[in-house]
């Protein structure tokens, strides 16, 4: 078994035609097509199933395909450790991070990063932390900033904790101001017209989850949007949303910022990357900065302890 077979593989599997899957790996249809046979002869089973020119994954290529993905990746992966040996003048790091954080922690440490290696790529993902936990597991990303706790099904990853965040919610000044006395209580969004995020978005679990402890379902004038969605449709007057604290400082003086009574709502930030695989060189000098960006040298904590 070779890694150009499990290349030719995957692009079979992605395609779902032979030919097309050629042209994306640059060689011929022949070679390709004789490449897979020898792969089903290695492993003693057929990967795909062609009936009058349906191509389909079997129970074996099915089987085989998550694999053979997360091989690909750790080669990859293997091969720009290689190259990043000589003082980090090469290489790439693939950070995946929450909306939020992209516009509020991120901008600065990764200033510091480029000035001190001008040489290494900074590939972001952006995504919820259940779509980031899955981009790890695949070998598609070096690092992430996810929310804790993780899902119950997360796949094993190393987790250190970085930022603990209030929750406020933001509103329109044209509109009236929600709660009372400059503070809102959860009880106080019942009943209020709320901007909501997808589904999947951490943030909307935490907010959800509050609502109900308190004996009500919020209710919704727009939902699914990303975080300057969320924010744009706030400021045009149709709902209040719950958004971390950072991304409220830095949303502009167009949006008023309502702190929550009581202890609130918080959440936690943690770096993580999968447990049986180191991140690469470059990525753990990111992890470092990243770590040593609060103050003191500590985790840096955004509006709560």
């Amino acid at each position: 078994m070779h890694f150009q077979q499990l290349a030719y593989f995957v692009a079979v599997a992605e395609a779902r035609h032979f030919t097309r899957a050629a042209e994306a790996v640059h060689v011929s249809q022949p070679s390709l097509s004789q490449q897979i046979r020898a792969l089903e002869a290695e492993l003693g089973a057929e990967l795909f199933s062609r009936a009058r020119g349906n191509i389909a994954l079997t129970d074996a290529g099915e089987a085989l395909l998550p694999l053979a993905r997360r091989i690909l990746a750790d080669a990859d992966t293997a091969r720009h450790e290689v190259q990043e040996l000589v003082r980090l003048r090469r290489g790439r790091v693939r950070l995946g991070a929450t909306p939020s954080l992209c516009t509020g922690l991120l901008p600065d440490v990764l200033r510091a990063f480029h000035d001190r290696h001008p040489q290494i790529r900074l590939l972001l993902e952006e995504g919820g932390s259940h779509d980031l936990v899955r981009q790890l597991a695949r070998g598609a990303l070096d690092l992430a900033l996810v929310v804790l706790p993780l899902p119950a099904a997360s796949p094993a990853l190393t987790t250190v904790e970085l930022l603990r965040e209030d929750l406020v919610v933001v509103s329109s000044p044209a509109g009236p101001a929600p709660g009372r006395g400059g503070r809102v209580r959860i009880a106080d969004l019942r009943g209020a017209p709320m901007v909501m995020f997808r589904h999947g978005y951490n943030l909307r679990e935490l907010t959800l989850a509050a609502c109900r402890a308190e004996g009500f379902e919020p209710s919704f004038t727009v939902e699914g949007g990303e975080m300057d969605a969320v924010l744009g449709f706030v400021r045009a007057g149709l709902g209040i949303a719950v958004v971390p604290s950072m991304a409220a400082n830095r949303a502009g003086h167009d949006l008023r910022r309502t702190p929550l009574a009581g202890s609130g709502l918080r959440r936690t930030i943690a770096l993580a990357h999968r447990s049986d695989v180191a991140p690469p060189r470059a990525a753990r000098e990111l992890q470092r900065m990243l770590l040593e960006s609060g103050p003191d040298g500590g985790p840096p904590r955004a509006g709560g302890r």
